[in-house]
């Protein structure tokens, strides 16, 4: 009995991804220290988009346990996670250090590098929102919301150790990581795109299936 126990255990783990370990489906399907998770969905967008790179969108949320309790949910009260899974390597980082700093280039924006619960992360603050965003092994992690004014150490704690941040201390000003830049496809009587231009990102991408 004992060992049919422990083997049941470990089936569990295996199927959770393990606790170090990137979930099946990207998100974490439980709850989080003092988060009460709420719901799973799958992305049509994807927000950062890595040329010659394939990848699919997932996302989950949660609720604050305390306003959960209080039978009330604010704004702050709840928090997305954003987890997108690409086909391979080659590429990330720099796709999302140059979609970070054309968010910088924006007005309304605050864009800076920080650790949040020893993760390193882009913090984007701005247009009622707030985002921690942070590249990892064949992923890219963006948690927050709308009308937050803070991210949750306990959340990007527990999605940094399952994706260990790959942010480089001073990326934001340092030269490009290596890889391909995307070529936006020109309509006719369209005006080119200049060299050194280049599309504003869509920082409020996430449409969802229903």
């Amino acid at each position: 009995m004992r060992s049919a126990a422990l083997f049941t255990v470990a089936a569990i783990a295996v199927a959770c991804g393990g606790p170090d370990t990137p979930p099946p489906r990207g998100v974490i399907e439980n709850d989080l220290d003092g988060w009460s998770f709420r719901r799973y969905q799958s992305v049509l967008d994807v927000e950062v988009w890595v040329p010659e790179n394939r990848a699919v969108a997932h996302t989950a949320s949660y609720a604050r346990k305390d306003a959960e309790n209080r039978g009330r949910l604010d704004e702050e009260d709840v928090v997305s996670a954003f987890v997108t899974r690409y086909q391979k390597d080659a590429g990330i980082e720099r796709a999302l250090v140059r979609f970070v700093r054309r968010l910088a280039q924006e007005s309304g924006y605050q864009v800076e590098e920080r650790e949040i619960a020893d993760v390193r992360v882009v913090s984007v603050v701005g247009a009622g929102e707030a985002w921690a965003i942070w590249p990892s092994e064949r992923h890219v992690v963006k948690i927050g919301g709308p009308g937050r004014r803070g991210i949750p150490e306990g959340v990007i704690e527990a999605y940094g150790e399952r994706y260990p941040s790959r942010l480089k201390a001073g990326a934001l000003d340092a030269p490009l990581p290596e890889g391909l830049d995307p070529v936006e496809p020109v309509e006719e009587d369209q005006p080119t795109v200049e060299e050194g231009d280049s599309p504003k990102p869509d920082w409020k991408k996430g449409k969802k299936k229903q």
